[in-house]
Parts: C-alpha cells; structure tokens; sequence
C-alpha cells in the first residue's frame, strides 16, 4: 500500500519517520521544505500539493496543528478532496474536533473513499520509538486492513467505534492529562516549601500514582529546567478549548474544565505560545518565588523501550 503523509511537525515526522523505518512507500508534504528535506534523503518522495499526493497514494495521513489547518489542507484548490477517487483511505491523526472530522467524513465518503480519525497519545518520545499509543474510529473492516501500519507506527491500538469517537476519547486523555499538569504545579509547591527531596519525592509520587504518565514524563524535564516536553502553550489551549466546547455542546456544566482553560491562557499570557506546555507549573514558581530544580533528570524525554510491533487491544 502507497502511504502519503502531510505534516511533518513534532508527532507527524516521528510517525512518518516510523513508516520509512519499516520499508513503506512513503509520499510526504510539508510547507517546510527544512522539514521535507531528511525525508528525501531517506527515500520517501515528495509531493509538489496535497493533491497530488492524494491522487498517487492509497492511504492519505494527516496530522497538522488545528482543525482550521485541515481544513484547509483537505479543502483548498490543491487539497486533498480533489485528488481522492474511490477506496482511497484518509486518516486524520491530528488531535481534533468530533464534528468536524464528521463534516469532512461526509465529503471523502461522497468521494467514494473512505475516512478514519487516528489521533495519537503517549508523548513525542513515544512517537519517535514506534511505542506510542493510537486511538482509531470509524469503518471496522478499513480499521483491519490499515492495522499493520498503524502498529509500526504505534505500540497499543485501539478501534474506538465509528468516526469521530477516537477524537473525543483523545480530547478526554488531553484535558487529563492538562488538568494533572496543573495539579502538578501546585504539589511540587508544597513539597518544595515542606523542604523536601525532589529526588525522592518524584520517586514516592510515581510510587503511588500508578504510573501516571503526566508526573512520570513532564515531571523530570520540569526538575531538570528544560521544560522540554515538545508540546506547546497554544497546543494545549487548542485541545482544552475542544473539550470545553464538546461540554457545552452536550449541555453538559463543568467546574474545573473553564478553569484550567483559564490557567493556560495565563500560562500562554506569561511564557508566550510556543513555549512548552509543561511551564505552566512555572506559574506556581513564580508566585511562590521557589524552583523545582533537582539532580539527575534529562533536559529532554527518550524512550527507552524497545521499539516493537504494535498490536490491537
């Protein structure tokens, strides 16, 4: 199967990246021809407009930085829709918004193709590996045939049900885990002015966390003082803003949701859009005129599992 790959970003080049590793055809397009360039050099080809990519590819994947970016990309003169034809697969691996991976279902199937949202979880390190974790809906029998590429690209994979639950489900994970980071801040806080060990305090909380991914990862890049988590202020604001909206669309009152969308926009306020995400716990060490530094933690996440085969769950 020829696979075309549009958004060569922090997950989409790890994930694509995955493809060529394990000998696929691989077609990719990115405005950043910086981006593109590696690629050439590891023999995937490169395609001159999402367009043309559709119309030499069997499996069309994109994961790009927002829904509007999407649509643009599927919709333009040059986009996507105008070089599907029929039983050409789209897979959207972006995080994105329920309906609207609906509204752009409804115009692949009126192609006669076929579309699938695949959003990804697990982290940038986990992308790089092959390991992370992906989420898939829509078409059962089209999820089947696409299930050996999807498990080089991830370790666990999950068929959630019909197009457009994958989304929900991965904005759910996102708002958890922004709701944890948070929460994070303000634990480091009493532990520092308790005056306790960092070291071990990590090591007691991911004791009795249950292996709570948001203090496993974020928190050693938060101690080292990178911050370096490769996911950004406006990225976490775009997620938590979709599922703020999803609530009030299902008429359904949150508390803490409005809140933690509220702390980010400071968070974005104070640090600017693209800094990590992970700084928001920096508001904590700003207002409390505290670090979170300690010894021993990397400045940037590897994962250091063995790459493997991927398999349903």
């Amino acid at each position: 199967m020829k696979i075309g790959f549009i958004g060569l970003g922090n997950v989409g080049g790890k994930l694509a990246r995955s493809l060529l590793r394990n000998k696929f055809d691989l077609t990719v397009r990115d405005l950043d021809k910086n981006l593109t360039k590696p690629f050439i050099d590891l023999g995937a080809k490169v395609a001159n407009s999402a367009k043309e990519l559709a119309e030499q590819v069997d499996l069309i994947i994109t994961c790009l930085p927002s829904p509007q970016i999407c649509s643009e990309v599927m919709e333009g003169e040059d986009g996507i829709l105008n070089g599907l034809s029929e039983n050409k697969i789209w897979l959207e691996m972006s995080t994105t918004d329920e309906a609207e991976v609906k509204r752009m279902g409804e115009k692949i199937i009126a192609k006669k193709a076929i579309p699938l949202d695949g959003p990804v979880s697990g982290g940038c390190h986990r992308a790089a590996t092959g390991n992370i974790s992906i989420f898939v809906g829509g078409d059962r029998n089209t999820f089947e045939k696409i299930l050996p590429i999807l498990t080089v690209m991830g370790r666990k994979v999950l068929h959630t049900g019909e197009l457009g639950t994958a989304s929900i489900l991965k904005v759910i994970t996102n708002y958890l885990a922004s709701v944890h980071l948070a929460a994070l801040g303000e634990a480091w806080t009493i532990a520092k002015k308790s005056n306790l060990d960092l070291t071990k305090t990590y090591k007691g909380i991911a004791v009795s966390s249950g292996n709570s991914f948001v203090h496993e990862t974020e928190s050693q890049v938060i101690l080292n003082g990178s911050y370096n988590i490769n996911f950004t202020m406006d990225l976490v604001l775009k997620d938590t803003g979709l599922f703020d909206n999803l609530a009030k669309k299902l008429n359904a009152p949150l508390e803490i949701s409005p809140l933690i969308v509220d702390i980010f926009k400071d968070g974005q306020k104070k640090y600017g859009q693209r800094a990590w995400s992970s700084m928001i716990v920096k508001r904590m060490e700003d207002i409390n005129k505290i670090n979170f530094r300690a010894n021993g933690f990397p400045d940037e996440l590897i994962d250091n599992e063995i790459e493997e085969i991927g398999y349903e769950i």
